[in-house]
């Protein structure tokens, strides 16, 4: 027995040192992560790489009782593996379900199906994403992120992860202590703001093993994209110094201001001498740590800071300088927002060195549709673009999207003057893990070249979704939602979704929940009824269905939300006419219904506010660590900020979440204190204090449970 476990060693040592054994292919090795380890000899991928101008493209044909994936690259052999399990398998890889078991027998395609695409370049997240939804991923979340970003043809994701350790570093190196860097550096939370130049050091100081273990863990994302054929899209360097740099070291810089009552950090101008040095450094320590990319990200001046003093054209040609220096050929990637991109800026810049990502292309887009809020008359000019979603805002709860301004305004936009410059599309939501249906749409547009209906593409998301044909209530109900929810008006106000006011600092006649939104229905919450009545009427025919049971949750979700939003205007009018009893009434009704969407929540772990509590605590190695991080993921979706940021500056509530535990915890409370005290006002009562719902906030968001 030993000698034949010896020889069965050495024979092994030996064929690895041959080469014959090698590791699974990394698109074989994705496969069998989504399916559950069923696609191993049943799904064979062929790479052919084409020409690098030539169109994307993958086929999927059945042979010999197997699946045969044909592709020109890893990414289009992965965007092959999704479509045949959608269209040919009926499984849908969502966030609610991020891998599933190949149905058996294996379902084979009648005919091969080949999909071509000459948009090259698909993008994907937002900076905020990383705060409101990926803040505190482990590596074993992010892993099954990269498999979907390819599964949806990603090619090019934003990836600042870990990006606080080349500040780190780089500080060090002109002299800044540890303290100093970490009154610089934001909290976990705030990574987004602080990077995007909105703010320094909140919700900080950070631990030393907060920068191991983010370095370590964007090596490893870095890594997997490469291996995918993912083009990482790493932060660039575009003026961003520390506010006290002109009196540490005497750098002249210029001051953007402040962002929604917080000081941002100061632009060192690219006249002065220390510019391109800097700039330098910054690179240096990214690329230790990180490598090289073709693509940087920087939006200097984001979301209203201050130019004064400052020349536009000269700064966009100095930071394009820097950027050259360290690849030639990477390409500047700049978000469209606001007044970004500065026109005087992209001017000065050659045509094929600058990417725009029209960030919200379904409401405001910026690329020539002249019937556009934030319209601009020859777009984006000389420059490439990509045709990008935003949809969601805060990773605020809720159905919500505009499928026909998607799918027109992209085929539109391929018709118009900008199409000449149009180089693909991209998802940009402030949080993701929601509305599955609108990301499934938007990154199938580069695969379809002729413009579609999305009330016939929504059949066929029904059948990938649930598993094959579904009966005609679930279509009915999908109906309702494409017509309503997901079909909000250009000019409806506010941001994102209808705001549920179950979730908003309390008060009559409220028309939004956060600063920026709104509350009001455009549509009939008939129609959300509709849709939950349907949906429940046969889930019992899905009751080991995931992704009908999140759905269905989900949508009787959105329908007590409805309800509560036409409560609280009722018993607003109560109020007005001092209608004690039907205020009495009207008042515990509403309460009765976060409790009754509270229970509802809790039957799902993406709706519970303890997962997201959870991911932020298992971070941390010390119970300091643990309470940092715990407080950074609660101030973040309730107060946001200090008083300051969280009642001047607006943020309160701007991340709020209709969530489980959240609604029974912090809202309950919230509505039931300034019932109790509206009611006390209408019993004659005086001398009374209103609530203080700020300091109810900040307790919640520093309790320990």
């Amino acid at each position: 027995m030993r000698t034949r476990f010896i020889l069965s060693l050495l024979l092994l040592l030996g064929l690895l040192s041959a080469g014959l054994l090698q590791a699974e292919n990394p698109i074989d090795a994705l496969a069998a992560r989504v399916t559950n380890g069923t696609s191993r000899g049943k799904i064979e991928f062929r790479l052919q790489p084409a020409s690098p101008t030539a169109d994307d493209y993958f086929q999927i044909e059945g042979r010999r009782g197997r699946v045969l994936i044909t592709g020109n690259s890893d990414v289009s052999l992965a965007t092959g593996l999704n479509w045949y399990l959608k269209y040919v398998a009926h499984v849908h890889i969502a966030w609610n379900n991020l891998s599933q078991a190949l149905p058996q027998p294996l379902p084979l395609p009648k005919q091969a199906i080949r999909r071509t695409t000459s948009m090259k370049e698909r993008y994907y997240l937002n900076y905020c994403t990383f705060s409101y939804s990926t803040a505190f991923w482990d590596w074993e979340r992010w892993e099954k992120e990269i498999d979907w970003m390819a599964l949806h043809g990603v090619n090019m994701p934003l990836s600042v992860t870990g990006i606080e350790v080349v500040w780190y570093n780089l500080l060090k190196r002109v002299g800044y202590t540890t303290d100093e860097i970490n009154q610089f550096v934001s909290g976990p939370a705030f990574m987004a703001w602080w990077q995007m130049n909105n703010l320094e050091g909140w919700g900080g100081p950070n631990p030393d093993s907060w920068y191991r273990q983010q370095e370590a863990l964007q090596k490893k994302i870095v890594a997997r994209m490469h291996q995918l054929g993912i083009q990482p899209v790493l932060p660039g360097y575009a003026g961003m110094v520390p506010r006290n740099i002109g009196q540490k070291l005497g750098y002249h810089i210029a001051d953007p201001g402040t962002w929604c009552g917080f000081p941002r950090p100061a632009f060192l101008s690219p006249e002065d001498e220390h510019f391109e040095s800097f700039a330098a450094m910054y690179y240096e320590e990214l690329e230790k740590l990180y490598g090289k990319s073709d693509y940087y990200s920087m939006d200097p001046f984001h979301e209203g800071g201050s130019t004064k003093g400052v020349n536009l054209a000269e700064a966009g040609k100095a930071i394009m300088r820097a950027m050259k220096r360290v690849n030639p050929k990477a390409v500047w990637v700049m978000q469209a927002w606001q007044t970004n991109p500065r026109q005087p800026m992209i001017d000065a810049l050659d045509a094929g060195d600058l990417l725009v990502l029209d960030l919200y292309s379904e409401k405001c887009p910026m690329w020539g549709d002249p019937h556009s809020a934030w319209y601009r008359k020859d777009g984006f000019g000389k420059h490439d673009w990509l045709y990008c979603m935003l949809l969601n805002f805060g990773g605020n709860v809720g159905l919500h999207g505009r499928m026909d301004e998607v799918v027109n305004g992209y085929y539109n936009a391929r018709e118009a003057k900008a199409g000449r410059t149009l180089r693909g599309v991209g998802a940009t939501p402030e949080g993701i893990e929601n509305n599955p249906v609108m990301f499934e749409l938007l990154y199938e547009l580069p695969w379809r070249p002729e413009r579609f209906a999305p009330d016939e593409w929504l059949q066929g998301y029904l059948e990938a979704r649930y598993g094959g044909p579904v009966p005609a209530p679930v279509s009915e109900a999908w109906r309702a939602l494409e017509h309503t929810v997901y079909n909000a008006p250009k000019e409806y106000p506010g941001q994102g979704t209808v705001e549920s006011l179950l979730c908003a600092r309390p008060g009559l006649h409220l028309k939004k929940t956060s600063t920026w939104g709104c509350s009001k229905l455009f549509y009939s919450p008939d129609s959300t009824a509709k849709a939950a009545r349907l949906m429940q009427s046969v889930a019992a025919r899905y009751t080991d269905n995931n992704n009908f049971d999140y759905d269905r949750v989900d949508i009787v979700r959105q329908r007590n939300a409805d309800q509560a939003n036409l409560l609280l205007e009722q018993l607003s009018d109560s109020y007005d006419r001092k209608d004690k009893v039907g205020f009495s009434r009207q008042s515990q009704q509403f309460l009765n219904l976060i409790l009754s969407q509270d229970s509802l929540l809790a039957t799902r772990p993406e709706f519970r506010v303890d997962t997201w509590l959870n991911e932020a605590v298992a971070l941390g190695h010390t119970l300091a660590e643990k309470k940092l991080y715990r407080w950074n993921a609660a101030a973040l979706i309730t107060v946001w900020g200090d008083s300051i940021a969280a009642n001047q500056g607006g943020l309160h509530d701007y991340s709020h979440r209709e969530w489980s535990g959240l609604l029974k915890q912090l809202y309950y409370q919230r509505w039931k204190a300034f019932f109790d005290y509206k009611q006390k006002e209408l019993d004659g009562a005086t001398g009374l204090k209103a609530p203080n719902f700020y300091e109810m906030e900040r307790r919640w968001a520093e309790r320990g449970d």
